[in-house]
């Protein structure tokens, strides 16, 4: 699901970058909502296509190496933080949190268009990582938004 939120690497530089508030949809099966957390870009999950595990239960962060954090919803939980800017229009030294794995990688970032970011999650160096592609999306009514 949402293991496909990756960003391309960029160098620190103390330029700042503008905020891409809104909501930014991953691959077709959820949308984060990017937003200012102390001049640093934070994400919550705020649709899933799938909003239901197989048996209408309500998604949880089942996967969550804590075992006290497992019951937690997975709408509305921060999986994206810590992204500065590093350059007009681009961020760095953030942190994922993938709740299909339970796993945290690194993530920087490089807003393209006002409505497309290109992403990478990333262990240890990018090169080893995955990029993706979010575009942006209204807030809709329909099944599945938080």
């Amino acid at each position: 699901m949402l293991s496909a939120l990756m960003v391309l690497a960029v160098p620190g530089t103390s330029t700042a970058a503008a905020v891409p508030a809104g909501v930014w949809l991953i691959d077709e099966k959820a949308a984060v909502q990017i937003f200012d957390c102390s001049s640093q870009l934070c994400g919550r999950i705020l649709w899933m296509l799938t909003p239901r595990d197989p048996q209408g239960q309500i998604n949880r962060d089942r996967h969550n190496p804590d075992p006290a954090l497992r019951q937690r919803p997975l709408c509305g939980l921060t999986v994206l933080w810590g992204l500065r800017p590093a350059g007009p229009d681009r961020w760095g030294g953030g942190w994922f949190y993938n709740p299909d794995d339970g796993k945290t990688y690194r993530v920087s970032a490089e807003l393209r268009s006002a409505d497309l970011i290109v992403a990478r999650i990333y262990v240890g160096i990018p090169l080893f990582g995955e990029t993706k592609t979010l575009v942006r999306v209204a807030h809709g009514t329909s099944e599945g938004w938080c």
